[in-house]
């Protein structure tokens, strides 16, 4: 059985057309109906097609008759572009043995597809690599078959050409997949060991488990057990996806599927983790598992109190479809109640943020999204601190460390100089440069996590006319000078508009946030003071000035003690008005923050 199965996955960089050829795929082998046919059918979110991106992999079985006559069973994973979702990226690949890469025949070779390649020949999968969009005007095939020669060290005759929009050389791939892709090297008669790489909650069968069987097989009612955690269920449905749930009554060697036990938390199933059998266990887990921990955080506030409750049940339901996904009760002086959540990197606060917004009608105020950072204490303790709020003062600190990333940037050689020049403003340490050609090349360099999760991606490409690329590896926690940033109006602190920064910056940062709130705050009946200050220094301070009303417009002349008298009286007023004044601050306030 396992002779005629195949398993691969397409990877890429975005928007090299992964969705396009799987949809050309389906559409070929006849596995989705024509009028049920629609663009990136394995992109079931909206969102998804709309920003032309993979959020989650979604795996789809293939019945295939190949040009011989045989019949074949090819499972095929699409899986997500993004650097925020590497870690899916690799657990896809381990439950495959094979993966096609997708390069765009006028961008060509870009830094994820660089970083998506080693990992593939890590997991020694067979790479078929496929060039796509050759229909564009701006195509140069023959250009990139030499950058796959040199930079990848493959055969210029192993690369098929193909346009998964008109379906072009799409027929080949599929024989190339049958012809080139090993089928899968496990046994049914040993215990079970299955993998899974996807998850997602079912209102009316709970959470259902997505899996590849690496060895042995499984029936339902099954007892099965998850080695990171030890919990047991009973299998209750299991089938294959199609890309519809179709039941199936076992799945062995090699075969791809789902399966429900009345799994009702999400966390009980963790990306990567094992299935086995309790009754007959394997002696040990796959390799590679690892907890998914959220790298960056922000608190998320509704605009009006009253939808706090209906944030709370909307951020439960997400939860329920993203293990990665955290989030806790926080309270602000100035925003009131809210949440403190965490997310894999950017994107991925975007698009829950958006989700929130467009599939549950809630206003959102955002603060700005800070990382983990490690704080060592003089009285020995060492605390992980992921809101500027909970910054202990500067006396109590002997050392703060933060988290630090592996970049690489591959960008055309005559943009080096401008690129280091932006490595070298957001703090990085450069290690080498890499000349992969004439024309392009490769900066790695060490970058704090907290710079490159506002503005360094829109940043790099507008220096380099949208041709620079990134990608990144976590790298480690190093010591750096952190201090805590906070924000006061009429000489109070706005905890919202705190932030945790470099002491390099604070002084430039400071002022651009001060002059910004100044022109977005509006003017009140007192003068209005707007400072920055670390702990008890004040470093940058800007006055939005008072309405002022002409008290002595009545007095047509007399004595000036009548105008002094009027005027002195207004100047309490101001005063009393500055001690009890409780200031509005609008939203565009605090996303000007951000921004900054």
């Amino acid at each position: 059985m396992t002779e005629k199965i195949r398993n691969f996955c397409i990877i890429a960089h975005i928007d090299h057309g992964k969705s396009t050829l799987a949809d050309r795929l389906l559409e070929l082998t006849g596995t989705i109906d024509p009028s049920k046919m629609v663009n990136q059918v394995l992109d079931k979110m909206d969102l998804e097609r709309e920003r032309g991106i993979t959020i989650k992999s979604s795996p789809v079985r293939i019945h295939y008759k190949s040009k011989d006559g045989e019949d074949y069973i090819l499972n095929l994973i699409d899986t997500p572009g993004h650097v925020d979702f590497t870690y899916e990226v690799s657990r896809s690949l381990v439950a495959c043995e094979g993966a096609l890469l997708v390069i765009d025949a006028s961008q060509g070779i870009e830094a994820q597809t660089l970083a998506n390649f080693y990992l593939a020949k890590e997991l020694n999968l067979k790479i078929i690599p496929v060039i796509n969009k050759i229909d564009l005007p701006a195509a140069d095939p023959e250009k990139i078959k030499k950058d796959i020669k040199e930079l990848l060290d493959i055969n210029p005759e192993e690369v098929l050409l193909i346009s998964a929009k008109s379906g072009i050389g799409v027929e080949d791939v599929l024989e190339a997949v049958i012809h080139r892709i090993p089928p899968p090297a496990g046994r049914n008669n040993e215990p079970l060991k299955a993998l899974i790489f996807d998850s997602y909650y079912n209102n009316y069968k709970g959470v259902v488990v997505v899996f590849r069987v690496m060895q042995g097989e499984i029936n339902v009612g099954d007892t099965i057990k998850f080695f990171s955690n030890n919990k047991t269920f009973e299998v209750n449905e299991l089938g294959f996806l199609t890309p519809d749930m179709t039941p199936a009554s076992r799945l062995s060697t090699g075969e791809v599927g789902y399966l429900t036990a009345q799994i009702k938390n999400i966390k009980d199933t963790t990306m990567g983790d094992t299935v086995t059998l309790s009754k007959n266990p394997a002696s040990e887990p796959l390799a590679g598992y690892k907890e998914i921990k959220p790298m960056v955080f922000c608190g998320l506030y509704p605009t009006e109190n009253k939808n706090y409750t209906l944030l709370r049940e909307a951020l439960g339901k997400l939860k329920l479809n993203d293990a990665s996904f955290t989030f806790e009760g926080e309270t602000s002086n100035a925003l009131g109640y809210g949440f403190r959540c965490g997310f894999l990197g950017l994107l991925h606060m975007e698009i829950i943020q958006e989700r929130l917004e467009r599939e549950f009608g809630i206003e959102l105020i955002a603060t700005a999204p800070n990382v983990i950072y490690h704080i060592h204490k003089k009285d020995g303790s060492v605390i992980e601190i992921d809101n500027p709020s909970k910054f202990p003062s500067a006396l109590e600190i002997i050392a703060a460390r933060e988290p630090f990333v592996k970049a690489a940037l591959l960008t055309p050689a005559q943009f080096i100089g401008p690129v280091m020049e932006l490595c070298q403003k957001k703090r990085g340490e450069f290690e080498k440069i890499e000349y992969l050609s004439n024309e392009r090349s490769i900066i790695h360099t060490l970058l704090p996590l907290s710079e490159i999760i506002i503005d360094f991606f829109d940043l790099l490409k507008s220096k380099t006319k949208g041709y620079a690329s990134l990608d990144y590896d976590f790298f480690g926690y190093k010591e750096s000078k952190l201090l805590k940033m906070e924000i006061l109006l009429n000489g109070k602190p706005v905890d919202a508009l705190s932030c945790i920064v470099h002491g390099e910056n604070a002084q430039e940062l400071a002022q651009k946030i001060v002059s910004r709130l100044k022109e977005v705050i509006p003017r009140q009946q007192y003068e209005l003071p707007v400072q920055a200050a670390l702990g008890a220094k004040i470093i940058a301070r800007e006055t939005i000035k008072a309405f002022r009303k002409d008290v002595t417009k009545k007095c047509y002349g007399g004595d000036i003690t009548r105008k002094r008298k009027l005027l002195e009286n207004q100047k309490k007023g101001k005063k009393r008005m500055k001690s009890i004044g409780n200031i509005q601050i609008p939203q565009e306030a605090f996303l000007y923050a951000v921004k900054m």
